[in-house]
């Protein structure tokens, strides 16, 4: 699919009077309007809210939408996908037998119809496709497929905000594809690049900046994934990335590289001190405790409890029930990372009140805790697994819970306070890159999420540096989740019942739009991008009640609407400072302006709007040419 011209198809351009259409723009935001696409969207006449996190979508941004929309299609179509139209309703016995409504909780709208049928609102389609791919298939002859929608979607967002950033109704192309085969010709790794190629089209058609990141999964589950955001300032999400190497990742799923071996090793080193225990009342969170203890951060130990949500006869084959996460008060622990070093796939954070009845004094609990405490297995962190600080030369001090109420302790020591020898003689590494203790309790390695400075994973001697984006599109490997749980299964070559291998491709088109004014835009207004504006070329008329005026604009739009280019003619009796301060509001690429000082020497006034400064008299005969060629 060809890339590099805004006006690539043989389409006729459409014409529009201002006068004709709802451009209602205002000089001032909503009151709750704190991002740069919020207030500029709302502003230039683009949304306007209907509820929380509900918006309409105005007649400049449906163009927007189609013209995102139809950039996805045409790339979905390329790679091999076909459309179909789901409806936004899914029973809830779908969800019962995925139990996705669990992950989701209170994000997942629910209603009842009159009957008693209880249904959700769809946040993203997995149980409707592969119920309806289970009852139209049986044989691994109809595979590979791919089918995808453009269609609204609604999460439940508590505190829906930033416009169509965080909103509860939202526009979303979502894509799934059906395999018998993960390797291969019509294998999922195929459907999967296709898909990756497909997005980066996609993206650089709409002229975005953007980067492409490894990703967890999250609630749809899955194992490989990426996400594409969108590069700028105020991004919502962080990434990292390795300048030598190219490689990024969100915070999430970011790796960090070889961190130095201490020299004395894990845990070894003498206490700094005698173990003292201090009354820390009223203290619900490590700032607290270092503001009254006179510490910082990076001296304390924080300790996270989850809970293996596995029944007891599919525990792992080290059979534990609990999970303490031990990191730097500085750091926090990435569940991901948990997940991958203690081989737990299933796990959440304990339940507070449960935890209790465990004997874990949740909010004070220690590496301590899990010492003589059957089914609990210890993960701490290679930054925190320290007695001696090669650095400063001298002991570490660490101050940490004291497994009881309104208690801390300074001066632990992991070897006089978990034992002589923590990890034990037979400590050995394991294929998830920890250090696992000789008795199976204990293991060091990655806990925590990685931060800027961090050693790259990917180039040796190089450190990760942060950049903020916008997630418009995420691809996953589902693998055979939703069909197992939902009986989706096929004959293979050998007439055997095969569960049918899954793919899973999302892109955020309302908030591909938003992505775009977050990353494109100036103190006066939106600039689009010319392949997803809403109209091409905005012709002002000083005078619109003048015949020869509009006569001039009426010529010129049938021209560039010829070559594909979409006009809006601004044909209000309105002051030209009105005018223009709308123009750069509404941000169409180019401006044309016919006024009498430029018709006196055959010319209109040519400024595109992404350039500062004032416009340029261009010949009324190479106007259409000059347009054309910068949008080229």
């Amino acid at each position: 699919m060809s890339t590099a011209t805004t006006l690539s198809s043989p389409r006729r351009g459409d014409t529009h009077l201002w006068s004709r259409t709802l451009i209602p723009t205002t000089r001032e935001a909503p009151a709750d309007a704190e991002t740069p696409s919020h207030i500029l969207l709302s502003r230039a006449g683009f949304i306007r809210k209907v509820a929380a996190g509900v918006y309409d979508y105005l007649p400049l941004a449906w163009r927007t939408l189609k013209k995102v929309s139809n950039i996805i299609r045409e790339e979905m179509d390329a790679a091999g996908a076909s459309e179909l139209f789901m409806p936004v309703f899914v029973p809830m016995e779908f969800y019962n037998e995925t139990k996705r409504h669990e992950a989701y909780g209170p994000l997942l709208f629910q209603v009842e119809d009159r009957k008693g049928n209880k249904a959700a609102l769809g946040p993203t389609h997995e149980e409707t496709i592969t119920e309806l791919v289970k009852g139209s298939i049986t044989s691994y002859k109809q595979l590979p497929l791919n089918l995808y929608q453009i269609q609204t979607k609604f999460r439940d967002e508590a505190r829906p905000r930033a416009g169509l950033l965080r909103c509860r109704e939202f526009i979303m192309k979502d894509a799934y594809s059906f395999h018998l085969e993960v390797e291969g010709k019509g294998g999922l790794n195929e459907a999967y690049d296709a898909m990756y190629r497909a997005y980066v089209n996609s993206f650089k058609r709409c002229g975005l900046d953007f980067t492409v990141v490894e990703a967890e999964s999250g609630p749809i589950g899955g194992s490989a994934s990426h996400e594409f955001m969108v590069n700028c300032d105020s991004g919502e999400d962080t990434i990292l990335k390795c300048p030598s190497s190219g490689y990024a990742a969100n915070v999430e799923k970011c790796e960090i590289g070889a961190r130095p071996a201490p020299s004395k090793g894990y845990f070894v080193g003498d206490p700094s001190g005698p173990l003292e225990e201090v009354h820390t009342p009223n203290c619900p969170g490590i700032e607290d405790v270092c503001k009254l203890l006179k510490v910082k951060p990076q001296h304390m130990l924080k300790s996270v409890l989850f809970k293996v949500n596995s029944t007891p006869d599919q525990l792992d084959k080290y059979g534990q029930e609990y999970i303490l996460a031990v990191v730097r008060g500085d750091h926090d622990v990435n569940e991901g990372k948990v997940k991958a070093l203690s081989q737990c796939t299933d796990i959440s954070l304990a339940d507070p009140a449960e935890a209790i009845k465990a004997g874990f004094a949740i909010g004070f609990v220690s590496p301590r805790a899990a010492v003589g405490k059957k089914g609990v297995l210890l993960l701490v962190d290679r930054d925190a697994a320290l007695s001696f600080d090669d650095a400063a030369g001298k002991s570490k001090f660490w101050v940490t819970g004291g497994d009881k109420k309104d208690y801390h302790v300074k001066h632990f020591n992991w070897q006089r306070d978990l034992g002589k020898d923590p990890l034990g003689a037979n400590a050995q590494g394991d294929n998830k890159g920890g250090l696992r203790g000789g008795d199976n309790y204990l293991i060091v390695g990655d806990v925590r999420n990685a931060l800027a400075g961090d050693p790259s994973p990917r180039a040796a001697g190089s450190t990760l540096v942060a950049a903020r984006g916008i997630e418009v599109g995420h691809i996953f490997k589902l693998g055979t989740k939703y069909s197992d749980a939902m009986g989706l299964s096929v004959l293979d070559h050998d007439q055997k019942k095969r569960s049918v291998i899954m793919g899973c491709y999302g892109i955020g088109v309302s908030r591909t739009m938003a992505a775009c004014v977050e990353m494109s835009h100036d103190a006066d207004g939106i600039i689009w991008p010319a392949p997803i504006a809403p109209y091409h070329v905005l012709i002002t008329l000083m005078k619109p009640d003048n015949a020869d005026h509009m006569a001039l604009a009426t010529k010129l739009s049938a021209e560039l609407a010829s070559a594909g280019a979409d006009v809006l003619i601004d044909d209000r009796d309105e002051r030209p400072g009105v005018k223009f301060k709308d123009a750069d509001l509404i941000g169409i690429p180019i401006r044309l302006t016919i006024g009498d000082k430029a018709l006196a020497e055959n010319a209109v006034e040519f400024k595109a709007r992404k350039t500062p400064g004032k416009g340029e008299l261009v010949a009324i005969t190479a106007a259409t040419q000059r347009c054309l060629a910068a949008l080229a």
